[in-house]
């Protein structure tokens, strides 16, 4: 049986997800950074397929958590292993989309670095928000 708190922290992390994504991707800065996709950019954002993504990505974030729980760095501290997954999930995540685009495409190296550093935020909350909020069942 599913545990009760898994499918809430997942829902959440994934709306969570959703939020952090719009203030990421919608403000002036990033519209200006970004604008050297605009060529291969949608002209409207899918926003029902959006949303079931991340919460997908809530889901599976939170099961790869818990499967790599013991094994993060942090001891007993929750908030440590929060980091610890954060990390990681930054680099698969964010670190080796960034050097791909960096290898492939032309992209303005003010516009990688903002994607490093808002996705290492946004990585870390996530993270934070399951080592708070997620223990393996006894």
């Amino acid at each position: 049986m599913v545990d009760l708190t898994y499918v809430v922290v997942s829902v959440a992390s994934g709306v969570l997800f959703g939020i952090m994504d719009g203030v990421i991707n919608a403000n002036p800065l990033a519209s200006q950074l970004y604008a050297v996709y605009n060529p291969i950019a949608r002209t409207s954002i899918n926003l029902p397929g959006g949303i079931m993504i991340d919460l997908l990505y809530g889901f599976v974030m939170a099961a790869i958590f818990l499967l790599l729980y013991e094994g993060l760095p942090g001891g007993e501290m929750g908030v440590l292993k929060g980091a610890s997954y954060g990390l990681i999930m930054w680099f698969f995540r964010v670190v080796m989309a960034a050097a791909s685009q960096w290898v492939m495409f032309d992209v303005p190296l003010e516009t990688l670095l903002y994607t490093l550093t808002t996705g290492l935020v946004e990585m870390l909350v996530l993270g934070i928000f399951y080592g708070l909020l997620l223990h393996p069942a006894d």
